[in-house]
């Protein structure tokens, strides 16, 4: 992958000064900021190492005073010490694990270093070989313990690249309880993830599944960006609240394309609708983002799925090959946060009374965090309200207009999960639809967002059937509609933990019932049962009421066999259901975030296409259970950073909004370049409230800002790929 950078990009210069209250204030300049279509030519946004613009950094590790490499810890590999031709040292690492894993660890050598004083710690390297190259940049320090910071990034084939870490920092007692209902604090600070960044005792560069030869060259690790503490974080309190504007951002800094009044909201609208004249959307699209270049197959009038040559596609209602580039969460009502025990963090709320006093709303969501078992609590949506302040009383209408031609702009074609009705239902992009499995849980089970559904149960037909009649008369015979997510982000557990659950659950649960009736109908008595078991159960009714767990090991045959019958009742049902009510429909599968392959076999066989959300830096080393052969679609994935006043990244790091633009291409390349992927789908459009949702998630994952505002950035990526998607697919351009 080549150096060389887009046309008409500039990287960021940034300057730093101290805040008064909590976090600096980065003055961030852009000597060009074009946010057209770019042209890409390798790395759009990986900063060079020898970019000079920094200030002062310091060296991790001095390679030019190295004599050995005796200091080093290295494992699953051997490392060289070596000067180029231009006189500079640098360490060689090749990987020897038959795994291909290896790492080689900097100590700080005596006690720790303090990197307080910076945002980032990098690591300049270098793929040498002649397939892609997995590295992960960790750091660990004292505390604490068993805690460190990573990130991943997928090297090409002669790339070098400037991999930056950003340094995620503990919260000090003096700001214990301060923050809460976010799961990303001001000024670095990180409750879930940081560490102590004045006691740094280890930089480590890893390799992950690398083929035999790989070879890495690190050319320098540094810490790099100077960053200001805050007041804030030696216990002055003084000037930190408010922390919010009136705009729903944070106060205590500055950046590119922050919103200082209402006329900066309108203002900013004319410059879009001039972008969006420019570009209008990609030429090779049909009315449906379609494939007009491509071949013209039956046309159907509704979409469907089909194997063209060696690769999965779906085919729009025109009959043209249409591979889905879509967003999640299109929708008004975005960036709601709480208010309880907080009001007086937020700088300027509205009176109930006036015009922006309709964003006022209560909620009681909160599967985790601080609002947990509070129930009901006040929210505020700042989205919606700087959507009413910048397009007027017809705020909903025109935003909603205003979608479909961004969409198209951008090179998106599809309108993901948990969006608008108002939105998608204007016949104008395509769109997917999600509903919802309700009734009695198998008990015994556990889960991120709660207990798993009980297929067994009587109610499961009749509640989703009801969820899904709210569509008979729309998205069921809309040619525009793709077709229906049923659930999201189960807790599948592994290959037995589902059937466990039945036998912990209680004797009245159905799918402990339903594994009885099995377990009687394989052995003839209870006495054969505990004999292959080894169990001591006294009759079948003492296995009923039992809620103890078997020996996973002695139970495994039937524990994965029963596992199986969950998993396609589970799917079985659900694809029935939808196909009784929009019979012409794609079933899309339940996103999968957790899985196996038991559960991705169930999902195969009764699904139109398979669902992921897919968290990670590329789609390369996705893999279905061996034999299987179907679409998949990505439901979800996102990168974020912190140069925008936002707390959270998401659970993708990134460094800064060229680097999430970067990071955006390279991931739905590699779905372009799959052969079963047939569409991945981002989340989400705008980004989280700066305090967090109900559940604390305050991430910067948008397209979008709290203030509409675009990125340009991850605009300007998403558009090349809109334009280039179809040819890559096909296999008849570079990748």
């Amino acid at each position: 992958m080549s150096r060389a950078r887009s046309r008409g990009w500039v990287r960021p210069i940034w300057t730093a000064r101290k805040s008064s209250s909590c976090g600096p204030m980065p003055r961030l300049a852009y000597a060009v900021l074009a946010v057209g279509t770019f042209a890409f030519y390798g790395s759009l946004a990986w900063t060079p190492w020898d970019n000079p613009s920094w200030g002062e950094d310091i060296a991790w590790v001095d390679l030019g005073k190295l004599e050995g490499v005796d200091s080093l810890r290295i494992t699953g590999g051997e490392v060289f010490l070596e000067t180029d031709d231009a006189g500079k040292r640098r360490l060689v690492f090749r990987c020897t694990d038959p795994q291909g894993n290896g790492t080689i660890a900097f100590p700080a050598g005596d006690g720790a270093k303090d990197l307080s004083g910076f945002r980032f710690v990098a690591a300049a390297l270098r793929n040498t070989g002649n397939e892609p190259l997995r590295v992960q940049l960790s750091a660990r320090a004292t505390a604490p313990k068993g805690r460190s910071l990573s990130r991943s990034y997928e090297l090409q084939p002669g790339e070098e690249v400037l991999l930056r870490l950003t340094l995620r920092r503990t919260v000090p007692e003096s700001l214990s309880g301060v923050f809460f209902g976010m799961r990303g604090f001001p000024a670095l600070m990180d409750p879930e993830r940081g560490i102590d960044v004045s006691r740094i005792i280890e930089v480590s560069v890893g390799l992950r599944g690398a083929r035999g030869g790989s070879g890495l060259i690190i050319e320098g690790i540094e810490a790099r960006e100077p960053f200001q503490p805050p007041d804030c974080l030696s216990g002055d309190r003084s000037g930190l609240f408010p922390l919010i504007d009136s705009f729903g951002q944070y106060r205590h800094a500055d950046w590119v394309g922050k919103t200082k009044s209402v006329e900066d909201l309108r203002s900013q609208l004319a410059l879009e609708f001039e972008e969006l004249e420019k570009y209008p959307g990609p030429g090779n699209w049909n009315q449906y983002g379609g494939w007009t270049a491509g071949p013209q197959l039956e046309a159907t009038g509704h979409f469907r799925v089909e194997k063209y040559g060696d690769r999965w596609w779906l085919v729009d209602p025109a009959g043209r090959l249409f591979w889905s580039h879509g967003v999640d969460c299109v929708r008004v009502f975005e960036a709601i946060t709480p208010l309880d025990d907080r009001r007086h963090w937020f700088e300027e709320l509205p009176e109930k009374d006036s015009p922006l006093g309709q964003f006022y709303g209560r909620a009681s969501w909160a599967p985790h965090g601080y609002y947990q078992n509070k129930g009901t609590y006040e929210t505020y949506c700042f989205f919606g309200a700087n959507l009413f302040r910048k397009y007027g009383e017809e705020w909903r209408t025109r935003f909603a207009e205003l979608t479909h031609r961004r969409l198209r702009s951008w090179g998106l074609n599809t309108i993901g999960n948990w969006s608008d009705p108002a939105i998608y239902h204007l016949g104008k992009t395509p769109y997917v639809v999600t509903a919802n499995t309700r009734g009695p849980r198998i008990e015994g089970s556990s889960g991120y967002w709660g207990k798993f559904p009980d297929p067994f149960a009587e109610e499961f037909d009749f509640t989703l059937k009801r969820d899904l009649d709210r569509h008979r008369a729309t998205s069921a015979q809309d040619p525009w509609c793709l077709g229906f997510f049923v659930d999201n982000e189960l807790s599948w557990g592994d290959e037995f933990s589902l059937a466990i659950a039945a036998l912990q659950s209680p004797p009245e649960q159905p799918a402990k019932k339903a594994f009885l009736e099995y377990l009687r109908s394989r052995y003839d008595s209870i006495d054969r049962l505990n004999a292959a078991w080894g169990t001591k159960y006294d009759s079948w009714e003492a296995l009923r009421m039992s809620t103890e767990a078997p020996d996973r090991t002695k139970a495994a045959e039937d524990l994965g066999t029963f596992y199986t019958q969950i998993a396609e009742e589970y799917f079985r049902r659900c694809r029935e259901a939808v196909k009784s009510v929009a019979p012409a429909k794609l079933y899309l599968g339940c996103r999968f975030a957790w899985g196996n392959p038991r559960a991705t076999r169930a999902a195969a066989k009764y699904c139109d296409v398979v669902s992921f959300n897919r968290y990670d830096i590329t789609l390369r080393q996705f893999r279905l259970p061996e034999g299987l052969d179907c679409p998949v679609i990505v439901g979800e994935f996102h990168f974020g950073a912190l140069d925008r006043g936002m707390f959270h990244t998401g659970l993708q790091e990134t460094a800064d909004q060229q680097d999430r633009a970067e990071a955006y291409r390279r991931y739905v390349l590699s779905g372009l370049s799959h052969p079963t992927i047939v569409g991945t789908h981002w989340f989400q459009l705008t980004d989280q409230a700066t305090t967090g949702r109900g559940d604390g998630e305050n991430y910067q994952i948008g397209f979008l800002d709290v203030c509409d505002r675009p990125y340009g950035e991850l605009v300007a990526a998403s558009r090349w790929i809109g334009e280039q998607m179809y040819v890559i697919r096909a296999g008849s351009a570079s990748k």
